[in-house]
C-alpha cells in the first residue's frame, strides 16, 4: 500500500468521524472501492451517554427567598434514578429493535410483576434480520419494563429492571 493512499485513507476516516459528530450519529459504515481487488471498509461508532430527563425549571419571582437548607432537604422530591445504574437492570447486548413477544398477536414474554427463572426469555432484540433472545440473567421479579415493543435500542440501553 502506498504512503499516499494511506494518507488519503486517514483523511477519509477523519472526515467520516466529523460527519458522525456533526449529524449526531452513533454509527457509520462505508466501503470505498479502489479497484477490482482493492477496497477499504470502515466502520466507526461512538457511545452516546444516556441522559436523564431534565425537570422543567420555573423562574422564581424577584421577591422569592429560598427556604433554609434544612427545610429544602426535607421538602425536596427524590430525583428519579437512572435505570441503567439500577443493580437489577438488564441491558441490551446489541443495537437493534425490541420485540416483546415471539410473533405478532401472541402473548408477551414478560409483564410487570411476573416471576422469571434464570435463562427465561425476557424479550427479543432483532439485529441484522437475526432474532436474539435476551435471557434473564437470574431468577427474580420484573419490576419495570423500560422499552416498548418495536422500539429501537442502543448497546447498553436498559431494557427491564429485574429484582
Amino acid at each position: 500500500m502506498s504512503e499516499k493512499k494511506t494518507e488519503a485513507d486517514v483523511a477519509f476516516i477523519k472526515a467520516l468521524a466529523e460527519l458522525l459528530q456533526e449529524n449526531d450519529l452513533t454509527e457509520l459504515e462505508v466501503m470505498r472501492e479502489y479497484g477490482d481487488d482493492d477496497s477499504l471498509q470502515v466502520r466507526i461508532s461512538r457511545a452516546v451517554p444516556v441522559a436523564a430527563p431534565a425537570a422543567p425549571v420555573a423562574a422564581a419571582p424577584a421577591h422569592f427567598a429560598p427556604p433554609a437548607p434544612a427545610a429544602a432537604a426535607v421538602a425536596a422530591p427524590e430525583m428519579p434514578e437512572d435505570p441503567a445504574a439500577h443493580p437489577g437492570a438488564v441491558t441490551s447486548p446489541m443495537v437493534g429493535t425490541v420485540y416483546m413477544q415471539a410473533e405478532p398477536g401472541s402473548d408477551p414474554f414478560i409483564s410487570v410483576g411476573a416471576t422469571v427463572k434464570e435463562g427465561d426469555t425476557l424479550l427479543i432484540v432483532e439485529a441484522m434480520k437475526t432474532m436474539n433472545h435476551i435471557p434473564a440473567p437470574r431468577t427474580g421479579t420484573i419490576k419495570r419494563i423500560l422499552v416498548e415493543d418495536g422500539a429501537p435500542v442502543e448497546y447498553g440501553a436498559p431494557l427491564v429492571i429485574l429484582e
